[in-house]
């Protein structure tokens, strides 16, 4: 829930405005929205959530902050005439209510998932932090091909179904091995493996230099081509009814903003490979609202199919590598030329530009590789926090992953409502999580972000912001959507069905 709809019982806290929200205005600014509306914003801040060294909170919050006081702007544009404004101040925009302790809830949803009473497995044992002969490395096997790849690339076997006999080798095996050189061997293989850098050395890197002198959103227009027409939204519906979205994104990111789309009253339809299916943990988590099918577009019939839906959408979302998706047509441009007025919305890791463009990578990768990780990391009993003494650790959320859906979720309402203030042209918006990184990494630019330190307790207590519900992968029960305004939808449309069993049709 959301806003006025707020639980009772979800405890005090302080009332705070968006001018006064470290990292709101900034955020804001990157989207290029009016600075005048951040005074419809106000939320209750709550101390001790999302306890670390960096301002996680503050990432956590103006990230959602901005997210729906972009919805609220376009619900305002949309409803203009309706009689539905009244009441909303002069400046004609929705008030945006915010709760920390929703967001904080939301920020570690897929901790908070149960099917049927179980707990997800989010990380497998192969993905984690491993010593190195000089240093430390993380790695991510969570799918089955990127912990055959890793094996492969270290030379190991899968020990037979022994998990902790492979753990052990894995161990002893990068004991004996420099960090970098298993970065690059484990990358050519086609696997997941970054080696944890202090963020000096990721600012000297030939990419972490290329991520500083990048901006948080990169948004520009395709061509001139007019808007696409909107149906008139139906009451109540959310700011983005009758609003088609095409998703094609994987794990946390991407999904986090298309799940956002979709709570705001957007047909969203996702689509994945038949070889690769998403994990059921990440899809329960993720698909509410959404509607799920599985395209291969190697195949003739069903690129004829995905062209068929492409012609009556308004919004294509990705989150692959830059370029992976080009041979399919998915490259901006090809979009735009078959589809005038489309906004493309673009998330990866690295980002589009430099020497890991086109590598692989999650939150946990991005955290190591761009000093995240050891500034997070313990400090040893005297209280020194040398690099090569301390082992890493880790964000108290994925919050590159989250916040940089939030915006990608951000960025696609707003340029809607540019659209439908008559600023033409098919928009191309691209955000990375190395990009978000460097954001947190700067006290959210000019934004005063503060963290807490490790040590700040974090007894937060989630159960206000969690519900139940039946779905075809059981019961559920699943962190609510902190993002709304006046009068939005508090919690999504429907649950999530089974991957991949829906038409590939439009509603």
């Amino acid at each position: 829930m959301t806003g006025a709809d707020r639980p009772p019982d979800a405890g005090s806290g302080t009332v705070r405005t968006g001018t006064d929200l470290p990292g709101v205005a900034p955020a804001w600014a990157a989207l290029d929205g009016d600075e005048a509306l951040l005074e419809r914003i106000s939320c209750t801040t709550r101390e001790g959530l999302l306890p670390a060294r960096l301002p996680v909170m503050d990432l956590a919050r103006a990230t959602v902050a901005v997210c729906s006081l972009a919805a609220a702007e376009l619900s305002s544009r949309r409803f203009a005439g309706s009689g539905s404004g009244e009441g909303r101040g002069a400046a004609g925009i929705p008030a945006v209510r915010l709760d920390d302790g929703a967001v904080a809830t939301a920020f570690t949803s897929e901790r908070h998932l149960r099917t049927d009473g179980n707990p997800p497995v989010n990380f497998a044992p192969l993905s984690r932090f491993w010593r190195t002969a000089d240093g430390w490395l993380r790695t991510h096997a969570n799918y089955p091909h990127h912990r055959t790849r890793l094996l492969s690339a270290l030379g190991l076997t899968q020990h037979d179904g022994d998990e902790a006999a492979l753990v052990e080798a894995v161990a002893a095996e990068l004991a004996q091995r420099a960090a970098a050189e298993v970065e690059e061997t484990v990358h050519a293989a086609g696997g997941l493996a970054v080696a944890a850098r202090a963020p000096r050395e990721w600012a000297e890197h030939p990419h972490g230099a290329q991520t500083v002198r990048n901006p948080l959103l990169k948004a520009a227009r395709i061509d001139q081509a007019p808007p696409l027409p909107l149906p008139e939204p139906a009451a109540g519906r959310g700011a983005l009814h009758s609003v088609r979205v095409l998703d094609l994104t994987r794990v946390i990111a991407g999904p986090v903003a298309t799940r956002t789309l979709a709570l705001f009253g957007a047909d969203v339809l996702r689509i994945d490979a038949p070889q690769l299916p998403e994990r059921p943990e990440a899809h329960a988590d993720t698909g509410p609202g959404k509607r799920s099918t599985l395209l291969d577009l190697s195949s003739r019939a069903d690129q004829a199919t995905f062209e068929e839906l492409l012609s009556a959408a308004h919004v294509v979302v990705t989150g692959y590598r830059p370029g992976v998706l080009d041979r399919f047509g998915l490259a901006p441009e090809s979009l735009a030329d078959r589809r005038p007025g489309i906004v493309v919305g673009q998330l990866s890791a690295w980002g589009s530009y430099g020497p890991w463009r086109r590598r692989r990578g999650f939150d946990s990768l991005v955290q190591t590789a761009s000093g995240i990780a050891l500034t997070e990391g313990r400090q040893d009993a005297d209280g020194s926090r040398g690099a090569d003494e301390r082992a890493p650790g880790a964000l108290p959320a994925q919050a590159l992953d989250h916040g940089t859906g939030y915006l990608l979720a951000a960025a696609v309402l707003r340029a809607l409502t540019e659209q439908r203030q008559g600023r033409v042209g098919s928009r191309l918006l691209r955000l990375a999580l190395a990009q978000t990184a460097n954001w947190l990494q700067n006290g959210l630019t000019s934004g005063d972000g503060h963290g807490h330190g490790p040590e700040a307790p974090d007894d937060h207590d989630p159960a206000p912001w969690l519900t139940e519900t039946d779905s075809p992968l059981g019961r559920l029960r699943y962190a609510l959507p902190p993002v709304g305004y006046e009068g939005a939808p508090t919690d999504w449309a429907s649950p999530p069905g089974m991957p991949g069993s829906d038409p590939a049709a439009w509603w």
